[in-house]
């Protein structure tokens, strides 16, 4: 008996000793790591052969085990997947679900995962065709990417977000997005984002008119997919040459490339189908019962073989059943706070919409209020300096001179400062564009500097520029803004700097392949600002001090507009300065390095050509219209009209201004364009319908970019904005009669 009792005792001791090391096992993270990431993988080789229920089933496996284990990071990485497999099967609520469950894990620390589950959300808004909510999301996930340096992950973005222009119909915007999507991909070797990005690319081309373009494009993306077998790319590829050829009437080709297309498309959706069926779904269900199934039996198997510790096995069914009835409690509470958690964060998300549409709606606001305030100012303003170039013109009095030279110089300065709010507000409203173009660097600063140094010899600066010599010079950038941001540092440091020196440098910081950083400096031995300042001092109507905005003057705007462009240009820009010795502005920007340079025709449309009227111009029988409702605006344009010996009709509304044209030969149309009745864009689009070719331009004061393309559309032939230099005025006249005169001659 004893000795039976130790046999028992023994196998006991076995047992724990097998459910401990079973247990240390289970438990070993390292073990639990690599069995999460397997599973991942798996279900990527699934979704990836259309086996969608059993991705989503190795994916609910790894969430258990991430879930037991507390790794946070592989939770919102599979929740993320699971939003990722929803948006393939077009489950697009259950898709947010599950991304919102990742982000809620990423939020703390994981930028780099937190920027994918955006990146997918992204997809299902633009899914779901709200396209705004979707810009939205592509714009956070690259922000993330770009602080995680992660190329291949902005490359998608770029290629998501022009998608989404694309069906916006913006296809400015979207050809922008595409072309540095396509840079990245290739740079980073992503063969299926740069095969997409090529063919959605054409599709953009065909929208703007470019057919030649867009095919070449298409099939450089169709031979990429093929080389690498992207059939999805492959038929969207076919649609699109399918959809030009058409438009150009080659209906043959057109007609090979939809059938290529229907059969693609077909055989794709008849696997996707046929992988979601029900059958299907049925037949993963069943599989994975069989295997529990097996798994049972041979556990009774198991048991059956252990008789002898049936007594045990009882107790521990009993201690296991305890355990699973708490683990089913535990399981219901968690249960409802994840319910009561979800609610609360579908109500805080509901808040943030509704404070989103405020804040877009405060924004509309003040960009119409800003439209209707510089209008407002504009229109008198236009009175001010045109009535103060009037009387300094006409021999005033010796004693009257300084006080129009001061009127003038008022009104030039408030047209400044409304210059300088209408950018800010575009900054601000992320509504400027990056417009590159090849040019050469070091004589864009040596015009620059030759520009200021009037400016500079007032104050007895010099101005030194030094340029790397083993700097290439020519590169593709928007070069407007980089001279807007020079001629701001330079002019500041020329308006802070008596009797001293200005030293400017380019050199280069960092090179990879053909983009280069460069740092720009702008030196000078001026005043210098104090360190409390320096904190401030690209904030909007920040300057030094009250008695230096007194002595030099200016509204505070100009490093703000600097430090929102270099933003906008992906740069960052630093300060030094001391007082009493000077200041330092330095700043890095990153630039496309080119061989091509700029053409003889680009630089000859970039210089001002004077005209000689008298020698060039026979003025005696041109004839010029003047539509304008406001008596003062009148007389100002008459007088200069007058001086310039043209000849001028004047009517204060739309209605008069189309009948005036129409019975009576005009030479150029002046065109205001809110007047009573009907405003000068629809007299304007009236004109067009039956004289295509009549110089018109529009003499407004509305400036915000969002009506220039209003006013392309109507068919304006250019805008002179109010109020405006008389000398630009008379050049854009004078122009516009030459090119008349010529087209008169030649076709005589």
């Amino acid at each position: 008996m004893p000795q039976i009792k130790r046999y028992i005792f023994a196998i006991i001791i076995l047992f724990n000793l097998n459910l401990w090391a079973q247990k240390s096992i289970e438990e070993d993270p390292e073990i639990i790591q690599n069995s999460i990431n397997y599973k991942i993988s798996q279900s990527e080789l699934d979704i990836s052969n259309f086996d969608y229920f059993e991705a989503q089933k190795k994916l609910d496996d790894a969430l258990d085990l991430a879930i037991k284990a507390e790794n946070n990071t592989s939770i919102g990485i599979i929740y993320s997947k699971k939003g990722k497999l929803h948006l393939i099967i077009e489950e697009q609520d259950q898709a947010i679900k599950s991304l919102n469950e990742a982000i809620k894990v990423q939020r703390t620390n994981d930028n780099a995962n937190l920027g994918n589950s955006y990146k997918t959300l992204g997809e299902v808004y633009l899914s779901k065709k709200d396209y705004n909510q979707a810009i939205d999301y592509f714009t956070s996930a690259k922000n993330l990417f770009q602080q995680e340096g992660l190329n291949k992950n902005i490359a998608e973005t770029l290629l998501l977000e022009g998608a989404t222009y694309l069906n916006l119909e913006n296809y400015k915007k979207a050809r922008e997005l595409f072309d540095q999507s396509i840079q990245l991909s290739k740079k980073e070797n992503l063969p299926r984002v740069e095969s997409n990005t090529l063919v959605k690319q054409a599709n953009v081309y065909f929208h703007l008119g470019d057919n030649p373009k867009a095919v070449q494009l298409a099939n450089e993306g169709i031979a990429i997919a093929k080389t690498n077998k992207f059939p999805e790319i492959l038929s969207e590829g076919y649609s699109t040459l399918s959809e030009i050829n058409q438009s150009i009437g080659d209906y043959q080709t057109s007609n090979n490339y939809l059938r290529a297309f229907i059969k693609l498309s077909d055989s794709l959706r008849t696997v996707k189908k046929a992988n979601l069926s029900p059958d299907k779904r049925i037949q993963s269900l069943m599989s994975d019962q069989i295997a529990k199934n097996k798994q049972t039996e041979e556990e009774l198997v198991v048991e059956k073989n252990k008789n002898e510790l049936s007594t045990l096995i009882s107790i521990l069914s009993v201690a296991l059943i305890t355990i699973l009835s708490l683990l089913t409690l535990s399981l219901y509470k968690n249960n409802n706070i994840r319910l009561k958690t979800n609610n609360m964060l579908h109500k805080k998300n509901a808040e943030l919409i509704v404070a989103k549409e405020k804040a877009e709606l405060a924004s509309k606001t003040k960009a119409n209020f800003l439209s209707t305030v510089t209008h407002e100012l504009r229109t008198p303003l236009y009175a001010v300096t045109g009535l103060s170039n009037m009387l300094l013109d006409e021999n005033p009095k010796p004693e009257q001179i300084q006080h129009l030279k001061s009127l003038k110089f008022s009104g030039d300065y408030l047209l400044a400062f409304i210059n300088d709010i209408l950018q800010i507000n575009k900054i601000e409203a992320n509504k400027v564009e990056l417009e590159p173009e090849p040019f050469n660097l070091k004589k864009k600063i040596n015009n620059i500097i030759l520009a200021l140094n009037n400016s500079a010899q007032d104050n007895n600066v010099k101005i030194h520029f030094e340029y790397d010599n083993h700097l290439q010079e020519n590169y593709i950038a928007d070069q407007l803004k980089i001279s807007q941001i020079l001629i701001n540092l330079i002019g500041n440091s020329i308006k802070f700097t008596k009797d001293g020196d200005i030293w400017i440098r380019v050199y280069k910081i960092e090179q990879q392949d053909k983009f280069f950083t460069l740092r720009f400096e702008v030196e000078d031995n001026g005043i210098g600002i104090s360190e409390d300042k320096q904190e401030n001092m690209f904030e909007s109507f920040s300057q030094g001090s009250i008695q230096i905005n007194r002595k030099y003057g200016g509204t505070g705007l100009g490093l703000s507009i600097v430090k929102g462009l270099i933003d906008i240009l992906k740069g960052k820009i630093f300060v030094k300065s001391e007082l009493g010795k000077g200041t330092t502005f330095y700043f890095e920007i990153p630039l496309e390095n080119t061989e091509q340079q700029e053409t003889d025709i680009e630089i000859a449309s970039k210089k001002e050509t004077p005209i000689n009227k008298s020698e060039d111009l026979d003025l005696s029988n041109v004839k010029i219209l003047v539509v304008e409702d406001n008596k003062i605006n009148q007389m100002i344009t008459k007088k200069i009209l007058t001086k310039m010996e043209l000849k001028c009709d004047i009517v204060d509304n739309g209605e008069g201004a189309v009948d005036m044209i129409k019975n009576n030969q005009y030479d150029i149309i002046l065109m205001d364009i809110h007047m009573p009745g009907i405003s000068g864009i629809e007299a304007t689009k009236i004109v067009r319908s039956f004289d295509k070719e009549l110089t018109i331009f529009a003499l407004t004061a509305v400036t915000i970019e969002d009506k220039m393309q209003e006013f392309e559309e109507a068919g304006f032939t250019d805008i002179i904005p109010k109020p405006f230099k008389q000398e630009e005025f008379e050049k854009k006249l004078y122009n516009a009669l030459s090119k008349n005169s010529n087209g008169k001659s030649a076709t005589a």
